[in-house]
């Protein structure tokens, strides 16, 4: 699901989980397989994480969410799911180097999610991006809800989750949302560079400057329980079973 490239103070991480990377338990066990492997890696400055698939990442895998209808208890095992994804992407934050997410096609849920936790975000102009979890009777469960609103403040991030929006690259720039929005011809060359350049830097200076950053404006855990609480509700009621059922049925 994963190819590791070790550049040096780079290391390029190539999500492969076709056809969209969706996230499910297996995906997030594999990842925290590779930041595993990389604790021990003392020259690592910045992680560059891109796919090879037609999207960055379409968030959670739904089919195993369906799964979780039928069976006794399904909620609180959602719930725990979840929490995997909180794991996984508070990880990913908590990371002592910079990381950086190369968004070439879609970063939707809580792939959107997972780019909201790496320090840095390039986007395609093409790209969508968005936390349209309402439209399945869900919510952004996976920390969507509270790092958007940190880094875009509460009026866009209601503009994109309450109004569901779903924006390209180019205007996820403008909202602050991505850092950087390039033609899709140029994109991997472009955070290929960025990546190498922010390699060259000092990198005992760019932690200790990740560390002073996170105190501003620092999430509380209030806010993630909540998220949780939601997404355990939620995935009771009949409307979301039956809205995200009819995103699964096949289309003829």
């Amino acid at each position: 699901m994963f190819k590791v490239e070790d550049l040096g103070a780079v290391v390029r991480v190539t999500m492969q989980r076709a056809p969209v990377n969706a996230i499910s338990t297996e995906f997030i066990a594999g990842f925290m397989q590779v930041l595993d492997c990389l604790t021990t890696k003392k020259d690592l400055t910045v992680i560059h994480l891109r796919s090879d698939q037609k999207a960055f990442c379409a968030g959670a895998d739904l089919a195993q969410v369906q799964t979780c209808f039928a069976m006794e208890g399904g909620a609180d095992v959602m719930r725990q799911n979840i929490v995997g994804f909180h794991a996984l992407f508070d990880r990913l934050e908590a990371l002592p180097c910079v990381t950086l997410a190369e968004i070439g096609g879609s970063a939707l849920g809580g792939g959107f999610e997972l780019a909201l936790a790496c320090d840095l975000r390039m986007a395609a102009t093409s790209a969508k991006l968005g936390l349209p979890e309402a439209k399945l009777g869900l919510i952004p469960g996976a920390g969507g809800t509270q790092r958007l609103t940190r880094l875009c403040g509460p009026g866009t991030a209601a503009r994109i989750v309450l109004g569901c929006d779903v924006v390209d690259g180019a205007t996820a720039c403008q909202l602050g949302m991505v850092q950087w929005a390039v033609d899709p011809a140029d994109l991997a060359l472009e955070a290929e560079k960025l990546a190498q350049r922010i390699a060259s830097q000092s990198a005992p200076a760019l932690q200790v400057a990740k560390r002073c950053m996170a105190q501003v404006g620092k999430l509380a855990a209030s806010g993630f329980e909540a998220e949780l609480d939601g997404i355990h509700t939620l995935v009771s009621t009949t409307e979301a079973q039956t809205r995200i059922k009819a995103f699964l049925a096949p289309r003829g």
